[in-house]
């Protein structure tokens, strides 16, 4: 089925069942996490608007003496708290250093009896302590179940958990960046439905050199990860050196996802080091897809034929003469995510300061549609809502109708302080970038601008960002 076939084919002609229709503002009746499964990413679109925004803040490098929380964001359009953290979720110890987190249940287990988006999965990269999150009532989360690194390391010998994942059989697979002494390569951790340990995914690391994300295309008994480095490596900072040692990463792994083996490897040489984001087209049909080689600030199309898979480098990014870099200023492509209806890629430049946005109609010739600039080692960034914001464009998420492009400026504290020193003092930012979706473009919205150099604690730094009702970079159909 072409994906254009799959989009304008669903499931039903109503909304799924449990999604609440519009309403008024203030808090809701009936929580909207619940039962806030898509039988297709057409339907997905077709949901109420997102309400709220849940993302990581975290003091790690920062504060060291303040634990990381989790910030509950209002973006109703009138609310009279629009663009203001309304709760915030610490977590029960300092250190943790909260990055990617996502769903105990995503849309891979749409029609299951039982199956609720009601839990966040909110690892720590530093810690390896694995917080699950109750949002039953989505305006206040509450802590429901921590599970210690140490017990991680001890059953799992893995540390430093990255990506989550739910699955179609109702676990929850986390990518795992090392071993328990922090070398790599690392595995995928998962966890039983009563968030126990369960064990390692794959059956062995044969062929593995470094661990990173991953994302499942069960139709075509598929899974894709990629490498960043070792936990030790990342964590001593951003060094050339590790570069030309091999402690990075430039390769694709293929796995098969019945067997837990890799079937295949695609090594992207040189302009592929450091390939970090993977995302599939929503389609499950589909086999293509796309990865941003960070460091070499490449975009490769991946796809399958003729039972092989092949990746071609379709974007490159250009480096930057800067009279204060001793070389050329790499984009520094560090994250990217491709709309619910397979027509637009975004992705972000973290040291030049932009945004991208390319129309993906035929995937192997990306065309530019859209760009915006905001902060960057460039200086091209413009002021937004009178501030000149710090940093650069990082994590991103989309609306899942596509309109709203909601951005942060924290990768990673260490890489923080060694390249825009400046987060540490005045915290983050989190901007919404309206998205022209018919012709393309882009324009920040000052209406939308979370300034987390306010926190009532001091300055913190924000990252991946979540929707109550599910988003386009954790949702995977069958």
């Amino acid at each position: 089925m072409h994906r254009r076939e799959f989009l304008t084919t669903a499931a039903a002609a109503a909304l799924v069942p449990g999604m609440m229709a519009p309403r008024a503002w203030g808090k809701p009746a009936e929580p909207e996490c619940c039962d806030t499964l898509y039988a297709t990413p057409a339907d997905a679109m077709r949901a109420p608007r997102e309400e709220l925004i849940y993302v990581t803040a975290v003091y790690t490098g920062t504060r060291d003496d303040r634990p990381d929380y989790l910030a509950t964001i209002d973006v109703r359009p009138d609310s009279p708290t629009r663009g203001r953290v309304i709760h915030r979720l610490p977590m029960p110890t300092p250190g943790d250093e909260l990055h990617h987190f996502g769903w105990n249940t995503c849309s891979s287990c749409f029609g299951q009896k039982g199956k609720h988006r009601q839990y966040l999965i909110v690892p720590g990269l530093a810690s390896s302590r694995i917080h699950v999150v109750d949002v039953s009532d989505p305006f206040q989360p509450r802590m429901h179940k921590v599970i210690d690194g140490n017990e991680v390391r001890r059953k799992t010998d893995l540390s430093a958990p990255h990506t989550v994942h739910c699955t179609p059989a109702g676990q929850v697979m986390i990518s795992m960046l090392g071993d328990a002494q922090g070398h790599a390569p690392g595995g995928f951790l998962l966890l039983d439905e009563e968030f126990h340990i369960a064990g390692r995914w794959e059956r062995h690391t044969g062929g593995m050199h470094f661990n990173y994300d991953f994302w499942y295309q069960p139709r075509h008994g598929v899974m894709l990860s990629s490498e960043w480095a070792a936990p030790r490596t990342v964590a001593a900072g951003f060094k050339l050196e590790d570069v030309q040692a091999g402690r990075y990463g430039h390769r694709l792994h293929f796995w098969d996802w019945e067997r837990r083996v890799i079937q295949q490897t695609i090594d992207l040489g040189e302009t592929g080091m450091i390939p970090l984001e993977v995302r599939f087209f929503h389609n499950p049909e589909s086999t293509h897809g796309f990865v941003g080689a960070a460091l070499s600030s490449t975009m490769w199309h991946y796809y399958q034929n003729d039972g092989r898979w092949h990746a071609e480098k379709v974007i490159e990014v250009q480096p930057v003469e800067h009279r204060d870099w001793p070389f050329p200023v790499p984009g520094l492509i560090t994250d990217l995510l491709i709309s619910l209806d397979d027509r637009w890629l975004y992705f972000s430049n973290w040291l030049h300061g932009d945004v991208r946005q390319y129309d993906i109609s035929d995937p192997a010739r990306p065309r530019l549609a859209g760009q915006a600039w905001i902060g960057g080692v460039l200086g091209r960034g413009q002021p937004i809502a009178g501030r000149k914001l710090p940093g650069g464009p990082q994590m991103l998420q989309l609306s899942r109708d596509g309109k709203r492009l909601y951005v942060t400026n924290s990768l990673y504290s260490v890489w923080d302080n060694q390249f825009y020193p400046a987060i540490k003092q005045q915290g983050s930012y989190l901007l919404q970038i309206d998205c022209d979706t018919d012709n393309g473009g882009l324009k920040p919205n000052p209406d939308v601008l979370v300034d987390f150099g306010r926190e009532p604690d001091g300055p913190a730094r924000a990252h991946e960002m979540r929707f109550p009702g599910g988003d386009c970079t954790s949702d995977i159909w069958v």
